[in-house]
Order: C-alpha cells, then sequence, then structure tokens
C-alpha cells in the first residue's frame, strides 16, 4: 500500500513552497509519541528526504510534488491519506488513516 494525497493537499503544499519561497521541498510527514490518543501526526516541508525514508511522488499544479515517510512512521501511516480542510472555526492538514483505532476530536492524534 501507500500514503496519498488529495488534490487539495498538494495545493496547499505548493501555496506554502511558494510562499516559503522554496519551491523544491519536500513535504515530510509522520508519527511521534504524544497527544490525548497516544501517538500525534506531523508535517513538515524539508529540503531532502533522509537516505531510509519511504518516497511516494505526487503530480502537482507546478511539477512534481514529494511526500517522505520514515520507516518507522509508515508502519502507522500505510494506507492512509493526507488531506486539507479548510473551514471556519479550524483549517488544516488531516488524515484518514485506515488503522487507527480511535482518534481525537482535533484530528491530530490516534491510537492503534
Amino acid at each position: 500500500m501507500a500514503v496519498s494525497m488529495t488534490e487539495a493537499a498538494i495545493q496547499r503544499v505548493v501555496s506554502v513552497r511558494k510562499r516559503r519561497q522554496t519551491p523544491e521541498a519536500i513535504l515530510r510527514v509522520g508519527v511521534r509519541g504524544g497527544g490525548c490518543s497516544g501517538l500525534e501526526y506531523y508535517v513538515d516541508l524539508v529540503p531532502e528526504p533522509q537516505p531510509k525514508d519511504k518516497i511516494f511522488e505526487f503530480e502537482g499544479p507546478d511539477g512534481k510534488m514529494v511526500l517522505a515517510v520514515d520507516r518507522k512512521s509508515y508502519l502507522f501511516l500505510n494506507g492512509s491519506e493526507l488531506d486539507f480542510k479548510k473551514g471556519m472555526m479550524r483549517s488544516g492538514f488531516e488524515f484518514t488513516n485506515p488503522i487507527a483505532s480511535r482518534s481525537c476530536s482535533c484530528g491530530d492524534s490516534f491510537s492503534m
């Protein structure tokens, strides 16, 4: 399986890269301990992937969009989809994770 991104998520990353003037930056996502459910997601723009990262490529409006996931996080993110939601109260990246048994109301953390 893989980690996928919606068109809205790709558009948001492209927008942030333009604003930061880092058009070649890649999106790095992962999981770490924390949050109210035990594990929390993180999203960051980085200049390059780490040597053992799993790499996924998507076609964006300005060319290739690269997503990197470290090996340990991939065990928790396999099959997940990254989306970007924009709302009146809260906007941000959201994961749809089929292997999470429970997530908190804010969507930033989950448990297995």
